[in-house]
């Protein structure tokens, strides 16, 4: 069943628990079975986390549970969710398995209680510490290692411990070499070196398998479940200027050019949506949600002001519009703002990076 079927079908209002979703039977269970082998082989033989389908990836604190997005099990409602969201946390198996790898750091750090021996405090600060919403990464900064996009390891020091534990379990990654001129992050990689030697004859203190949003208790449809996701905020203002800037130029190509040898600017916008959600998010820490919002904004008023380009021009218009969402996702990372010298003061501008959260993983404990 394709997505726009499975939407226009009675399961897209029914209850998610009614629709017998499971891990069993499907692409992910033998995603599962390597997985585990891959606990294996780093000497995890005395903690086995519970695999549960959920509303989305996290492990609550306190517990073994690893929660994974129900919409993971079937090609259809991955193929419905990227339709909806534009973004999908896990994409391909060796994407499940990366996000597997980080929500197991979660589960040992629960299960042995890692967070509060002082050398982790010292290495990742203190789980206490506030998770917010909206963080403020430093693209490249080489006190955090990289694993999940948006430079994930700067959220909060759970999600730094569970990116740390990630590289660090990852087959075939020589991460000495990888972070030898990293110092930061290359001892919270020795740090986890040391410590899962010192776990792997001991059992765990946390054995719980609570579960946090399982499907098989998930009241609401398909339909109230897309509903309630991130809308499109208000268009940014004082983008016709930066539109104009990037296709002026380039339409018509010469008097009197054909209709035919020209192409709207507002659907090559469009059709660049889902692959810059996922590349700006990676790469500046952007959320997906909110580059999805811009670049509507941006195919409207192009629409609006009837931008064209000539067809033999689209590489290089694609180049201009990646770099324009590029350079105001940046903006709004680190200054609060799309155009902060219009809507932000002095206090915004001198608002630091802090490596504060929005996560897969519920709030730190009280």
């Amino acid at each position: 069943m394709a997505a726009s079927s499975f939407r226009e079908s009675n399961l897209f209002g029914t209850p998610i628990r009614d629709l017998k979703l499971a891990i069993e039977n499907t692409r992910l269970a033998p995603l599962i079975e390597e997985f585990l082998r891959e606990l294996q082989a780093k000497g995890i033989t005395l903690l086995t986390p519970k695999f549960h389908l959920s509303a989305e990836w996290g492990v609550p604190f306190g517990s073994i549970a690893i929660g994974i997005p129900f919409y993971l099990a079937q090609p259809e409602l991955t193929e419905l969710h990227g339709e909806e969201v534009g973004h999908i946390e896990g994409f391909s198996p060796p994407d499940i398995l990366r996000y597997l790898r980080h929500e197991m750091g979660h589960v040992v750090n629960y299960a042995y209680q890692l967070y509060d021996q002082e050398q982790w405090v010292v290495l990742f600060g203190s789980i206490t510490q506030p998770y917010v919403e909206d963080y403020r990464p430093q693209p490249f900064s080489r006190r955090y290692v990289r694993h999940l996009p948006g430079w994930y390891a700067q959220k909060h020091p759970d999600e730094d411990w569970a990116e740390t534990f990630a590289v660090w379990m990852t087959p075939d990654l020589n991460w000495r070499s990888e972070y030898a001129k990293w110092p930061s992050a290359l001892a919270k990689l020795e740090y986890c070196e040391r410590t899962m030697a010192e776990l792997r004859e001991r059992n765990p203190l946390v054995t719980s398998e609570e579960l946090d949003e399982d499907v098989g208790e998930l009241e609401y449809s398909l339909k109230e479940f897309y509903q309630q996701q991130p809308s499109d905020e208000e268009p940014s203002p004082g983008l016709d200027g930066d539109l104009r800037s990037i296709f002026d130029d380039l339409a018509p190509a010469a008097e009197g050019a054909a209709a035919a040898e020209t192409r709207p600017a507002g659907a090559l916008i469009r059709r660049l949506e889902r692959p810059l959600m996922a590349q700006v998010f990676r790469w500046t820490g952007h959320f997906p949600e909110r580059t999805r919002s811009l670049m509507r904004s941006l195919a409207q008023r192009a629409e609006a002001l009837s931008q064209v380009y000539p067809k033999d021009a689209e590489n290089e218009v694609i180049v201009g519009v990646t770099i324009l969402v590029t350079s105001l996702a940046m903006n709004y990372v680190h200054r609060g703002s799309y155009f902060p010298e219009r809507e932000a003061g002095p206090a915004a501008k001198e608002l630091p990076p802090a490596p504060e959260a929005k996560a897969s993983t519920p709030p730190s404990p009280a």
